[in-house]
């Protein structure tokens, strides 16, 4: 019996990386004829910025699907403290509907902001961020799914992908990307995203933790090109995920006590949704009563702003949770005003907020992004892209065949990796009380009792840590996503997060 015991673990293990291959093989068999990316470009200045930049910038393509011609477009910013083998190294990804991970090196995390000035035609301005990331940690963007941002593909089909396959796609850019920048690969690497990609960051690190060695043993049987020491073992440590979808009722359902905690709902309709809605699927209810109440609900949230609740609504075009599970049926989850339409040179101009609104610096970044002088700083290939969009509305297919990643993120941490979950607490799209909620259920015995963290002697946030290195952590006055709310308690909790510091 104990040696059955001892053989159920590799067994399955090797159940897994069956499974993993079969799907592998079936999205990106016609595509590893080289090991190689393409090439990258060097970018040392940028239209609107002052000056060379003071930080490592480098743009360009990998491809993923042969068949289509769908190529991921890439940022990727070099760590400030320099590229020794010990700077931890960070994959990042942007959530929304198909939004640009430009929102994360430009508004979130990256080491760039827009000069928030109103736009008077010529090209916006870029200022440095003092609480970027990369000061601790290489940081690579990418645009995805195909589509997102500057990625295309030459046919429509290779628009055509879900959670699962976009995830697939973005194991084999981290495959061929590495094998193009071998200097990296001993670096510490974590996988983060916010809003909706708090579900593949898991998966993805899932798939990175138990498929290359699986992987690169078919590499080895095929006998594909690969050279013996550019074999990217990626040195795989953990993952983050902030304001982050699940896949899961809770992350819906925990939006009715928290907007009653913040006085959004009174006390009898929160009664009332407790009292019809038991069991029920807040996003999809099938109870009459239910559904009722919950229409008063999100007519009643819908007052305010539900990134961050404190803040005037404005238009809205942040990157946003694209699930049943996240927003209520018959709803997009935004406050849509009547403001006036920009009409330039864009042929689809965005909806242009009230200066002072958060929401105006997404405006400005359309200028930027389709203006000829940043596309030719950044390398975009002529014909791949008519007009840049911060994110597509439904307009691009795409499957949400993932489900609830929970069970992810109970595989990785028993294995293990490490784990941070970080909430704004002034989030209304994913409140953090879903979060936590979701957390607990991994049933992980406690070993830092919830506390708060402290920046400058104040509170900037609370924080607990469990057995399983899981870490929990509200940011003071974040919304959705913290990090652009409140950078500077981001990057303290990152920091020291990443640096195996304590909160």
């Amino acid at each position: 019996m104990a040696k059955a015991t001892t053989m159920r673990p590799r067994l399955l293990h090797g159940l897994l990386c069956l499974f993993l291959l079969v799907i592998l093989l079936t999205f990106t068999s016609s595509s590893f004829a080289s090991a190689g990316s393409g090439s990258g470009k060097v970018v040392t200045s940028l239209p609107g910025y002052d000056g060379r930049l003071p930080f490592y910038l480098e743009t360009g393509y990998v491809e993923v699907d042969e068949d289509n011609g769908a190529e991921l477009f890439y940022y990727f910013v070099e760590s400030e403290s320099g590229s020794a083998d010990d700077v931890p190294f960070l994959l990042w990804l942007t959530g929304g509907d198909r939004c640009s991970v430009f929102s994360g090196l430009a508004y979130e995390i990256g080491p760039i902001r827009f000069v928030l000035e109103p736009y008077n035609g010529t090209l916006p301005r870029l200022r440095y961020n003092q609480n970027s990331w990369s000061q601790v940690s290489h940081i690579l963007f990418i645009d995805s799914p195909v589509g997102a941002g500057f990625s295309f593909s030459r046919q429509p089909k290779g628009y055509d992908v879900g959670d699962i396959s976009a995830t697939l796609q973005l194991h084999e850019f981290l495959i061929k990307w590495f094998s193009d920048h071998p200097k990296y690969l001993a670096s510490p690497f974590y996988i983060g995203g916010d809003s909706y990609a708090g579900k593949i960051a898991p998966f993805l690190a899932q798939i990175v933790s138990e498929g290359l060695g699986c992987y690169y043993l078919l590499l080895y049987e095929r006998q594909l090109s690969i050279e013996e020491g550019r074999r990217p073992l990626i040195n795989l440590k953990g993952y983050l995920v902030g304001n982050a979808a699940t896949g899961e009722s809770v992350d819906f359902n925990s939006r009715v006590p928290y907007a009653h905690g913040f006085g959004i709902i009174s006390d009898q309709l929160y009664e009332t949704i407790l009292g019809h809605c038991q069991g029920e699927d807040y996003s999809n209810p099938s109870n009459a009563l239910c559904a009722q109440a919950l229409i008063t609900f999100n007519n009643l949230i819908s007052e305010v702003q539900q990134a961050q609740i404190l803040l005037d609504t404005c238009v809205y075009a942040s990157p946003l949770p694209n699930d049943a599970n996240i927003r209520m049926k018959g709803s997009d989850g935004r406050r849509i005003l009547k403001e006036e339409i920009e009409v330039g040179k864009l042929d689809h101009p965005p909806a242009r907020p009230k200066f002072g609104c958060v929401t105006y610096g997404y405006y400005l970044s359309y200028y930027w992004a389709n203006d000829k002088r940043t596309r030719d700083a950044l390398g975009i290939k002529e014909g791949t892209k008519d007009e840049w969009v911060r994110c597509h509305d439904k307009d691009l297919p795409y499957s949400t065949d993932l489900g609830s990643v929970i069970k992810y993120h109970r595989n990785l941490t028993t294995r293990g990796y490490r784990a941070l979950a970080y909430s704004g607490d002034h989030d209304l799209l994913v409140p953090h009380l879903g979060t936590q909620a979701w957390v607990r259920s991994l049933n992980f015995s406690v070993v830092d009792e919830w506390r708060a963290w402290h920046l400058g002697g104040q509170a900037a946030g609370f924080t607990i840590s469990y057995a399983n290195n899981m870490t929990f952590a509200t940011i003071k006055g974040g919304g959705h996503t913290a990090p652009e709310y409140e950078p500077e308690r981001c990057y303290a909790m990152f920091s020291r997060w990443i640096l195996n510091r304590s909160l």
